[in-house]
């Protein structure tokens, strides 16, 4: 797949305005005004200083004051217990250690903890592009589009610039699609690595275990293209079982010791500690049904593309309240585009049309969208959290869709200008303005203590 110096350059410029971006997303973001950002930071401070791991437990959800520190937009005067939130100590731990250690370097410096999660997300960027190029070798305008749209949406670019453990997590996937997509296209990829990644997700982050069921899907999906025998399927299955289960087994072994059999991902410790989360149910029966079902598609679809802090900034009076509409349209094209794209073929300039993704790749990157939709309502089933961001370990897959359907149009529309091959990311890394005024224009002001 060589590259042509436009698309190198492209790529490159993608990445600088991503680095740029985040940058400053990192330094003028208002402190502590990221979903979550406090009990992140206190995950991290906790291990610097007293070393792995915290337990979960009664008392680090205090909803009262968190309730008064967002709506003072965390007021100085507000701060003098936030190192008691702490909800987020029943995560796996790799993460905070890592970022323990630029915490100790820069004695606790929040920014500095957000530009570590700026460097992880430059990796998301990066491996985004390699996953779409290797899904899509025909089509590098289409990788670099999707490449766009990772680096510049505007809420993924905020929630890359604080401190969490979301970034790592989408390294940690792009890097297993891409190894899997060139696994099931033969390349050699050993199967102690899928394990290895497989491993490492389950070190990471709940909303990434999924991986542990796509890996195997593509040691199945690269065995039904070979000739391999049965027990040559068993051996890769077991090896990668085996590698994954070891690495995750001593988390949940850990954490069998703390909260006890069967809880062994911290989740029922969770559940009782912020037991006064809005509930689903107690929301159905207020107001219905189908409020419910609009309010929840609703804020999803705008948390999604930008809602900032903690969901108190919509963005629907900003510039006259296209915004939305935009992201909107956008998406409607890209679906329509995309499913129009499966039932004809793309038309490549080498050849005649063809379908835009192997089967292969198309099970792979349809299945981890839909793992992380079904993680999203499952989790939604008991909690009221409409929150897009959820949907961000997707965000590879949802955006070579998107972008891969709205260049078919282009394709369609524009075809006898080959020049115009590069449209689609160049309008998409147009979203670099947008995101820069939404920081100083909106995020800054709206978000700033009083």
């Amino acid at each position: 797949m060589p590259q042509t110096a436009a698309e190198k350059t492209l790529s490159a410029l993608i990445l600088l305005g991503y680095l740029v971006a985040s940058a400053l997303y990192a330094i003028y973001t208002p402190p502590w005004q990221a979903p979550d950002e406090p009990a992140h930071f206190n995950y991290i401070r906790q291990v610097a200083e007293d070393g792995c791991c915290p337990r979960i437990e009664s008392g680090d959800w205090q909803s009262d004051y968190l309730a008064q520190l967002t709506t003072s937009r965390f007021a100085p005067a507000q701060l003098d217990q936030l190192d008691e939130i702490q909800y987020e100590d029943h995560h796996p731990p790799l993460y905070y250690l890592l970022a323990s250690l630029v915490y100790n370097l820069s004695a606790g410096d929040l920014i500095a903890l957000r530009l570590f999660s700026v460097a992880l997300g430059a990796l998301v960027v990066c491996l985004s592009y390699a996953v779409c190029r290797q899904a899509l070798p025909e089509q590098p305008q289409v990788a670099l589009g999707a490449m766009a749209m990772v680096a510049f949406t505007p809420q993924h670019l905020s929630m890359m610039a604080s401190v969490n453990n979301d970034a790592l997590a989408e390294v940690l996937v792009a890097l297993a699609l891409l190894w899997l997509i060139r696994y099931v296209n033969t390349e050699s990829v050993p199967v102690w690595r899928l394990g290895l990644i497989g491993g490492l997700a389950l070190l990471t982050k709940l909303t990434i275990t999924f991986l542990a069921l796509i890996i195997p899907l593509g040691i199945w999906l690269k065995w039904r293209r070979t000739s391999q025998s049965t027990q040559a399927l068993a051996r890769s299955v077991a090896v990668f079982a085996l590698i994954a289960g070891l690495m995750g087994g001593i988390w949940w072994l850990r954490n069998i010791t703390v909260y006890g059999f069967p809880d062994i991902l911290g989740l029922g410790a969770h559940d009782a500690v912020v037991a006064d989360q809005p509930r689903r149910a107690d929301f159905i029966a207020q107001q219905g049904l189908a409020t419910y079902l609009s309010q929840m598609s609703s804020t999803t679809f705008k948390s999604f593309w930008g809602q900032f802090g903690w969901m108190a900034l919509p963005l629907d009076g900003v510039l006259g309240g296209w915004i939305y509409r935009g992201f909107a349209l956008f998406t409607l094209a890209g679906v329509a585009g995309a499913l129009l794209a499966a039932r004809s073929g793309v038309a490549s300039e080498q050849g005649p049309s063809r379908p835009p993704v192997s089967r292969p790749v198309s099970v792979i990157m349809l299945t981890t969208g839909l793992s992380v939709l079904f993680q999203f309502l499952y989790y939604n089933f008991e909690f009221q959290q409409w929150q897009g961001r959820y949907l961000f370990p997707a965000l590879l897959p949802i955006a070579v869709c998107l972008v891969m359907g709205v260049d078919y149009w282009r394709a369609r529309l524009l075809s006898r200008w080959s020049g115009l091959r590069w449209l689609t990311p160049l309008a998409l890394t147009g979203l670099l303005a947008l995101d820069i005024y939404l920081l100083f224009r909106v995020i800054v002001p709206g978000l700033s203590p009083g």
